[in-house]
């Protein structure tokens, strides 16, 4: 069985005003797993809860009910942070410094000795793309430029897990396909990462599962590949076959020598999205339970608890 990573139960967060009453409620009843050496990502528009999942999975925040576990360990325990790699929303870094002192930094903060410092911000930096610019001040980056550093920092460490907020905000196309590439090798070596974002193209491109959330509910789980194919429609392609053979579709193309391939077509991650979104707000009671059954039972659907 695939080791489980991540695992929240009923995880739920209400944000209090200053007399300590209800204000905003991040997240309801959250139910996730994520397997080691997956890329799994957590979707949904601006307030949806994505970014608080991921600081109560850091232990940056507590939950106001329900639990999170990360290595089978409690959140509340600092010590599994020393696996963990994390790239936040914004990069808050020391803009007078430069991309070698900023590694150099964050690995004397992990009490790394100074040959395995000095071969990891080399090899890092030129992982990132910032070679040449790595003698520059961080004051002098652009955003996207910000972003690779911040990726750099967050594998300073070599991470088991590694959480990722908007990993590529303000990127250009080539750079966040050079982003995207790196995310597939840490999952080559056996790493796991958890995205965050909303930009759907980018996440239907790397992710093997995904979560959507709406108004912090979860609304849909499962892989990509499976939420994206249309079950009540058939699909026939024919291989090989000239375009005058199209009329008469398995008589001709057996007729003709060609192979028929038959599958589901599959929607847009995009369409998938607003789909349950617009759903979302005509049912905003409607929520999607995980639940942790042996051989691989779908998660199911539930209503608001009256």
């Amino acid at each position: 069985m695939s080791e489980v990573v991540i695992e929240t139960r009923n995880l739920t967060k209400v944000y209090r005003d200053f007399w300590g009453r209800p204000k905003v409620q991040a997240l309801k009843a959250l139910d996730l797993q994520v397997q080691r050496g997956e890329i799994f990502g957590v979707l949904g528009p601006n307030g949806s809860g994505k970014t608080t999942t991921i600081k109560l999975l850091l232990g940056l925040l507590f939950p106001t009910e329900g639990e999170a576990r990360i290595f089978n360990e409690p959140t509340t325990n600092v010590s599994k942070n020393e696996r963990i790699g994390y790239l936040p929303e914004e990069t808050y870094l020391y803009k007078f410094l430069n991309a070698e002192e900023t590694l150099q930094f964050y690995g004397r903060l992990f009490k790394m000795s100074s040959t395995e410092r000095n071969r990891r911000v080399g090899q890092l930096i030129d992982m990132v793309g910032l070679s040449a610019a790595k003698h520059r001040q961080l004051r002098e980056y652009s955003k996207g430029m910000q972003r690779r550093i911040g990726l750099a920092q967050a594998l300073i460490n070599n991470p088991e897990l590694i959480l990722l907020d908007e990993p590529t905000s303000g990127l250009d196309p080539i750079g966040t396909a050079e982003i995207k590439e790196l995310i597939r090798e840490l999952r080559e070596q056996g790493k796991t990462v958890v995205l965050s974002g909303h930009l759907l193209a980018d996440m239907q491109d790397i992710c093997d599962r995904i979560a959507i959330l709406h108004r912090g509910e979860l609304k849909e789980l499962g892989k990509v590949s499976d939420l994206l194919t249309v079950q009540d429609v058939t699909q026939i392609r024919a291989k090989n076959l000239p375009p005058q053979a199209l009329e008469e579709i398995r008589a001709v193309v057996a007729r003709h020598g060609g192979e028929a391939v038959v599958d589901h077509p599959t929607t847009t991650l995009e369409e998938l999205f607003l789909r349950i979104v617009r759903e979302s707000e005509l049912h905003p009671g409607r929520r999607k339970v995980a639940a942790h059954l042996e051989g691989g039972a779908e998660p199911a659907e539930a209503g608001s608890a009256s």
